[in-house]
């Protein structure tokens, strides 16, 4: 009888150990790169408390929802503007009810950390005369998000005219940001998540929320995504997610 129950309890156990192995999958996220620090720590904890395993792509959005427009096998999309999930949510290529406004961002002034730089933003601000002859880095301002909103809050302010040809326009926010961190731009405009993790730049000034669209970043399962990749998205509306987010910066004003 013991014998019988011993071998019982083996088999149980087995069952269990590799229930669990096939149970733990592999997906892929496609993400805005300003999410990079912040992402990358809650995929760690997911993955060590899951057994998933998540590859993440970074981008800009515009170049990642392009990808998925041409057949990449993202299993999830996180995009840093609402433009590019409607692009794609149009295109019936995401599952419209995993669908979530997932954080917020502020979009700031960046200087290299040695930079005595001092400007206040405010409309017709001499942003021209502080450039001179330099250049100021940002994400592309045609398609990139940040660009996008930078741009926005330029005009707003009144002065997208006066420097639009000094503009250094990179694939990425954190391409610019890397421009600034090296000096090869004494101003760059990023998001305050990017400069938070940056040590080699300050924040000479932020940009006011009204001059541009809001920063949301949506969230959603692709049309074909795996499942796991929904509970991931899940697990990011947690509060020990939310707590990693906060940390770096971004900010939650919509519903999960």
């Amino acid at each position: 009888m013991r014998t019988t129950l011993r071998i019982a309890g083996i088999l149980v156990g087995l069952l269990v150990a590799f229930g669990g192995a096939a149970a733990a999958e592999t997906f892929t996220v496609f993400a805005a790169a300003s999410l990079k620090d912040a992402l990358d720590e809650n995929v760690r904890a997911y993955q060590a408390g899951t057994g998933d395993k998540i590859v993440v792509s970074y981008a800009a959005s515009s170049a990642l929802a392009k990808q998925i427009e041409s057949g990449a096998p993202a299993d999830l999309f996180i995009s840093a503007d609402l433009e590019w999930m409607d692009y794609l949510e149009q295109r019936r290529l995401i599952r419209a009810s995993t669908r979530r406004n997932l954080l917020r961002n502020r979009l700031v002034l960046i200087a290299p950390a040695g930079s005595m730089t001092s400007v206040k933003i405010e409309p017709g601000f001499a942003l021209a005369r502080v450039l001179g002859d330099s250049r100021l880095a940002m994400a592309d301002p045609d398609a990139v998000p940040a660009g996008k909103y930078g741009k926005a809050s330029l005009e707003a302010l009144g002065v997208w005219k006066d420097i639009q040809w000094k503009v250094v326009g990179t694939e990425n926010v954190r391409a610019a940001l890397v421009l600034v961190s090296r000096g090869e731009a004494p101003l760059g405009i990023v998001y305050r998540t990017d400069a938070a993790v940056e040590q080699r730049v300050r924040v000479v000034a932020e940009f006011p929320e009204n001059s541009h669209p809001p920063i949301i970043y949506p969230a959603a399962v692709m049309a074909t995504g795996k499942s796991a990749a929904g509970a991931f998205l899940e697990s990011l509306g947690k509060p020990a997610a939310r707590a990693v987010f906060r940390k770096y910066g971004f900010e939650f004003r919509d519903p999960a």
